[in-house]
């Protein structure tokens, strides 16, 4: 206990000199999304089990057809989206069904998917998605960095949906690279993103935030929008514009055996935002940015939508190159709560960092309930651990976060310039954080603690000593 008090008065003492780390500020009067499952990790683990039951794939008829029969080119020489789109509305005039893409290459614009339709990708085919941003209009409800508006039509796009499902072996090809999508990020998004967060935070009617064609916010990937009973399985999916699977307001939310490859600008893996009851298991990631990333909208417009992300099991999982493998924030205005991660393998000098929680008072909201057992980290950049309410904006706003319950056991993990990175507000300390059965090695510093109440050590190694309380 006298290794750790001694650490962090000393960071204490050296934050003194970070601008508005310490600085006072009124509570808000922001209410929890909820109360916490237990704060024995038993009981919060008990919760996970429930979940992984109760999440289960779509029933999906079990009829097909075959986009070749309604006109697509297996070459890719001509754009084939009037056959997927006929295809796709036949099987669901007749009900549903899986909609087949046979071995071949498919090059097509938006691919919008309706309720009881399963996009299946068959061995050998491989659908390219076009480079030209008039093939994602007319422009489609989403959100964008978490706030709603219209946009270009993600990629693969379904709203209001129940009951569908893409799967396969084949591969979705985004073909974004440096002249296509990609270079939009920086500053030829600048102004766009500026406008939409200004309509954001002056409350602009949705319908009345019109972007798309002339603009440059590109789209996400895969979306499945205010929809539930969803599948992503099998496929690969390469060459991302930006996020790449992106759940939103929806429920009930299966991603199984997938490989995310994509390392773009801002290039998530898979972001569920302000859904509940997600699974995602056993699949790859090698990523652009997080690997896995949960969101809950941004700052006002977060707050107007106020729908919590819940109810999150990640295990299984490969993760390589990215900026964190689990991650929470930074759009998460509307909170976060009720999220475990299980029998991860992270492993890649490019992994900044094995658990991510970023957030500021501009976005406000509240992360409860963090569970982290038995991941293994192989490899890991910066920290291994990371909790920050100074990202981006820092202490700048009146909605001061809150982030308590994250429970870390049977750990290990090799690298990194921290072990512990815990950067709280004095008037909204980072509190109930327990690390059990933890094995950090080669670590650069063992611990950067700041405004951290009710921090739990049992059974710590940082570099072969030993920071039990």
């Amino acid at each position: 206990m006298r290794r750790i008090l001694t650490v962090l008065v000393a960071v204490l003492l050296a934050a003194a000199a970070v601008p508005g780390a310490a600085a006072a500020r009124a509570e808000p009067g922001t209410s929890t999304t909820g109360p916490a499952v237990s704060d024995g990790t038993a009981q919060g683990w008990k919760l996970a089990d429930r979940i992984r039951h109760r999440v289960r794939p779509p029933k999906i008829p079990v009829r097909k057809v075959v986009v070749t029969d309604f006109g697509a080119d297996p070459t890719g020489t001509r754009e084939s989206t009037a056959a997927f789109r006929k295809a796709i509305a036949a099987a669901a005039g007749k009900g549903g069904g899986r909609v087949v893409v046979p071995a071949g290459t498919f090059l097509t614009g938006a691919i919008h998917l309706r309720s009881g339709i399963d996009l299946h990708l068959a061995e050998g085919s491989v659908v390219k998605f076009s480079q030209d941003p008039a093939d994602y209009l007319p422009a489609v409800y989403t959100r964008w960095e978490g706030v709603e508006l219209y946009n270009y039509s993600p990629f693969v796009y379904a709203r209001k949906a129940r009951n569908v499902a893409i799967t396969g072996s084949g591969t979705l090809d985004g073909q974004a690279d440096a002249t296509h999508w990609w270079n939009w990020a920086g500053a030829t998004q600048t102004a766009d993103r500026a406008e939409l967060f200004r309509m954001g935070e002056s409350g602009v009617p949705v319908e009345q935030r019109r972007f798309g064609g002339g603009h440059y916010l590109r789209p996400n990937f895969v979306q499945f929008y205010e929809s539930e009973n969803i599948l992503v399985q099998g496929v690969k999916i390469v060459g991302s514009p930006m996020w790449m699977v992106h759940p939103v307001l929806s429920r009930n939310v299966l991603v199984d055996r997938v490989t995310l490859e994509s390392h773009g600008p801002n290039n998530d893996g898979v972001n569920p935002e302000s859904s509940r009851d997600v699974v995602i298991r056993d699949s790859a990631f090698d990523n652009g940015d997080d690997c896995i990333a949960i969101k809950s909208g941004r700052n006002a417009d977060g707050r107007r939508v106020n729908v919590p992300s819940e109810n999150i099991v990640v295990h299984g999982n490969t993760m390589r190159d990215g900026h964190g493998g689990v991650v929470i924030g930074s759009e998460m205005s509307g909170s976060v709560r009720n999220v475990f991660a299980e029998d991860n393998v992270m492993d890649s000098p490019n992994l900044d960092r094995a658990l991510r929680i970023k957030t500021n008072s501009v976005r406000g909201g509240v992360v409860e309930n963090v569970y982290f057992r038995d991941n293994e980290v192989l490899e890991v950049g910066q920290e291994v651990i990371w909790i920050n309410f100074f990202y981006e904006e820092g202490d700048a706003g009146a909605f001061t976060p809150t982030v308590r319950g994250v429970h870390v056991e049977d750990l290990k993990s090799n690298g990194g310039q921290y072990a512990l990175y815990l950067r709280g507000y004095e008037r909204s300390p980072i509190s109930d954080v327990t690390i059990t059965n933890a094995t950090f090695d080669n670590v650069g510093t063992p611990m950067l603690l700041e405004h951290v109440r009710d921090l739990r050590l049992t059974n710590v190694l940082i570099n072969g000593e030993p920071y039990d309380d």
